[in-house]
């Protein structure tokens, strides 16, 4: 079993370092339908798994000079202080109703798919945006729907802890079209690492890390990851906006189905 545990986080590691989506995504419902782990625990300890994951992918895609640091710092500047907040009230509060849960799921998958259609169409936005410069959103303007963007996510994944990387590329996908897909993955990648990491700290507050299975599937997970980044930028643009495309259609199915 702690084989197939190192795989499985090669794997997500793989797929995360070269799209920055499909950790919380993948690994939740890998640990709990494949290996009866407590929904809980599989929550604490995929935070916690991402977060470091995500934090090696960072160092790698910095030396590739594929993420844009003024966006980590936008994005942060909302997300960040968003989770704090969102978790002191769930701790007031309790935790989220059923219903109003299942309506952010619901919302996610949309705007993932959204995100799929953008990546499709690509070129036509492009051309569509060099034709009309002033519907594009530029300087501070920008900035503001950065930092307001990151809080939304602060919400949204503190609240359902899914989806930081699948809404994190959408909002880099349709704020910042002339990324590259390799930009978007390093982009989405580092700034995740900090919100991530204030999720787990809360779980590992409440006990709901499981060590041992969080040190197996970063075995797999370090190098995994390290590979998927390195190989963002080398292989064809089209093929990485593919498998971004894909990747993000079987999120969305994950989280309506």
């Amino acid at each position: 079993m702690s084989m197939t545990y190192v795989i499985a986080g090669f794997a997500v590691g793989l797929l995360v370092g070269m799209t920055g989506v499909g950790g919380g995504s993948l690994m939740t419902p890998l640990l709990t339908l494949l290996f009866g782990v407590s929904p809980s625990v599989a929550v604490g300890t995929d935070l916690a798994f991402a977060s470091i994951t995500k934090g090696v992918g960072t160092i790698t895609h910095r030396f590739n000079r594929t993420v844009q640091w003024p966006i980590v710092r936008h994005l942060c500047l909302g997300a960040l202080p968003a989770a704090l907040l969102t978790t002191l009230a769930l701790s007031q509060f309790g935790t989220v109703n059923p219903q109003v849960g299942q309506v952010i799921r619901y919302s996610i998958a949309v705007s993932v798919m959204l995100t799929v259609v953008a990546l499709l169409f690509r070129a036509r936005m492009l051309r569509w945006i060099n034709a009309h410069p002033g519907r594009q959103l530029q300087g501070r303007k920008l900035a503001a729907a950065t930092i307001i963007s990151g809080a939304v996510l602060g919400v949204l994944v503190t609240v359902s802890s899914i989806g930081a990387g699948a809404i994190g590329a959408t909002l880099l996908v349709m704020l910042y079209p002339r990324l590259t897909s390799a930009e978007v993955a390093g982009t989405d990648i580092a700034y995740a690492v900090p919100l991530t990491a204030i999720a787990a700290l809360g779980h590992w507050w409440l006990g709901s890390i499981n060590w041992m299975l969080l040190a197996t599937l970063l075995i797999g997970s370090v190098p995994g990851i390290t590979l998927g980044a390195m190989m963002a930028r080398k292989v064809p643009e089209r093929f990485l906006r593919a498998l971004l495309a894909m990747t993000l259609t079987g999120v969305a199915a994950k989280l309506v189905l």
